[in-house]
């Protein structure tokens, strides 16, 4: 039984201090109305994947052949809220590929050399500022017209900051619960006019 306590002690600890990667996968085909995707721990052990389309009235995830989630644009401002736990994330690796076309056409060949140098210029700056950055970009061009999006970045944390971020959470949401119940108690010992 002690060996056990010590592993799991050490197990957490190591959990807590040791920085976790995490990539993210994407390839995104306007065409298609489809971006692929998928979430690694490690770039070793999947977590997640799937694909997503844009819809009318929101953003359908695809997680498995019968499971999807429904983002409705409506809702978009909320849920922001739900990525404030990202917080103490640290972007470690942006890579991205461009595809465009077409190879004979001068405009293709005049957005493929400006998208090369607006990201250029922005990376330089990143670059300087964060050096710890592993930054790429490429653009191709391509025989047909299209235009697709290959994107590989990766952030880097540790189990302290999503116990933080949960907590805060937590906290966030007691709070919220007790000025409810505060403002409906309220609301009932006033008298009717």
């Amino acid at each position: 039984m002690g060996e056990f306590f010590v592993y799991s002690f050490f197990f957490g600890i190591l959990f807590f201090f040791f920085p976790v990667f995490a990539t993210l996968e994407a390839y995104v085909d306007p065409t298609e109305n489809r971006a692929w995707f998928s979430l690694s721990a490690y770039n070793i052990f999947k977590v997640l994947g799937g694909y997503a389309q844009l819809n009318r009235d929101g953003i359908a995830v695809h997680l498995t052949k019968k499971k999807a989630v429904f983002l409705p644009f409506a809702k978009m401002p909320d849920t922001k809220k739900m990525f404030e736990i990202t917080q103490g994330f640290q972007l470690w690796k942006f890579h991205q590929v461009i595809e465009t076309g077409k190879l004979t056409s001068p405009y293709s060949v005049l957005t493929a050399s400006a998208l090369q140098s607006i990201s250029g210029s922005i990376f330089s700056y990143l670059q300087t500022r964060y050096p710890f950055l592993s930054l790429k970009n490429s653009v191709l061009l391509r025989e047909d017209n299209c235009l697709k999006v290959t994107l590989k970045t990766s952030v880097v944390f540790n189990g302290l900051v999503i116990a933080i971020a949960v907590t805060k959470k937590l906290l966030e949401a007691l709070v919220n619960w007790i000025r409810r119940k505060k403002s409906t108690r309220f609301s009932k010992e006033q008298p009717n006019s």
